[in-house]
């Protein structure tokens, strides 16, 4: 079943501006299928067949005489040797929208194109599918929990279908097999398993690298290690603080998020969705399934994210700080009635920041509310609080 991505319109204005168009993004997020149906008059190659890794690899220049554009080459930052040369072939056409680039790692790719595409290419993530998304295929969402503990991984959506089980077990393995190897030598794969469990654990929380490498039993070193490889493979991603001071001790360290709820939940072994409401880890994932819809949004219009949190020194907290043309402040919270207790550190922060910021609440609820200046908002029209 074809699924409507809303970056659709952002890859299809991009590709004529540039000579090459990337696309990264968490293996199994929908990247192939989406460039062969947008590009159909574009060859495809991809980099995981031994056979057209190995030629690539030893013969750039003779495999882009064979394969030429336009061409879709796929997981791209398994031959770095072909950078160089697309830099040469690019150069010298000087051929608007001739090569797609798609990988599933972050920094390889990103670090292939500093080195020789800067300028002659516009990248671009593609992340699991959004709760809009979802909502304009036809799924019922009616709760947010089943979003958490489902996850949003197209392949969720399609038949025959797949519990989270079976899938996120599944793409585990893959990306263990697939992708770990090729970024870190790690030779206990069950200490590593526990590690990605115990960050499961920490979603929502700010990021102690000396207790996070104690309760995995590693260094400090190789907790940093290992949370680098993963945000690499878009399995996690930090959230800064946000650094305005207004003469407050802020704190400095970044916070914990997987890019899917799905595989979170099933980390922390949440095999059923009526298990969230008592989980501890509930705000948390409730906290990542909004601040990861913001990130998507963003994406799917070719834009950054401009998402931090605040916090100071006596723990007064503010969830989510977007930094655009006007400040906003984002309480979000799993609950599913509106307490008094929402509104406390956004009306704390408002006080003391130097502008006229706008205030809103993100609950687990699905009544819309104005309150003291403050924009109480259901959980499926989070994405009004950026819009």
């Amino acid at each position: 079943m074809f699924i409507q991505r809303s970056i659709e319109k952002t890859l299809v204005e991009t590709l004529p501006k540039f000579p090459i168009l990337g696309l990264i993004g968490p293996r199994q997020s929908g990247k192939t299928t989406l460039l062969k149906r947008l590009f159909p008059n574009f060859g495809y190659v991809n980099m995981e067949d031994i056979e057209l890794r190995e030629f690539a690899q030893k013969d750039p220049k003779g495999f882009l005489e064979t394969h030429t554009s336009p061409l879709l080459i796929d997981e791209a930052q398994r031959v770095p040797q072909l950078f160089s040369q697309l830099q040469v072939v690019v150069d010298e056409k000087k051929h608007m929208g001739s090569y797609i680039l798609s990988g599933s790692q972050n920094f390889l790719l990103m670090e292939h194109i500093s080195q020789s595409l800067a300028g002659r290419i516009s990248i671009h993530t593609l992340l699991p599918m959004s709760y809009q998304e979802i909502s304009n295929a036809k799924f019922p969402i009616k709760q947010y929990g089943k979003l958490i503990f489902q996850g949003q991984y197209p392949r969720m959506y399609q038949k025959p279908p797949l519990t989270p089980h079976e899938f996120y077990s599944s793409y585990l393995l893959t990306y263990v097999e697939r992708d770990l190897r090729q970024l870190i030598n790690i030779a206990d794969l069950a200490t590593f398993q526990r590690f990605l469990r115990l960050c499961a654990g920490r979603v929502g929380q700010e990021i102690q690298y000396s207790s996070l490498a104690q309760d995995a039993g590693i260094t400090h070193n190789t907790a940093k290690a290992w949370l680098s490889v993963l945000e690499t493979s878009f399995i996690i991603f930090q959230l800064q603080p946000f650094y305005k001071n207004y003469n407050k001790r802020l704190v400095k360290s970044a916070k914990l998020y997987f890019y899917d709820t799905g595989l979170a939940a099933w980390l922390l072994n949440i095999d059923a969705e009526n298990q969230l409401q008592s989980h501890f880890a509930i705000g948390g994932l409730f906290e990542n399934l909004i601040i990861s819809e913001y990130l998507k949004n963003r994406y799917n219009q070719g834009q950054q994210s401009r998402g931090y949190f605040w916090r100071d020194q006596q723990k007064k907290e503010v969830d989510f700080i977007l930094d655009g043309a006007l400040l906003t402040g984002i309480e979000i919270k799993a609950g599913k009635t509106i307490s008094a207790d929402y509104f406390g550190n956004l009306l704390y922060w408002n006080n003391i920041v130097q502008s006229q910021p706008k205030l809103r609440v993100i609950y687990g609820g699905d009544s819309f509310q104005n309150r003291s200046g403050v924009q109480v908002l259901p959980w499926s029209r989070m994405n009004e609080a950026w819009s």
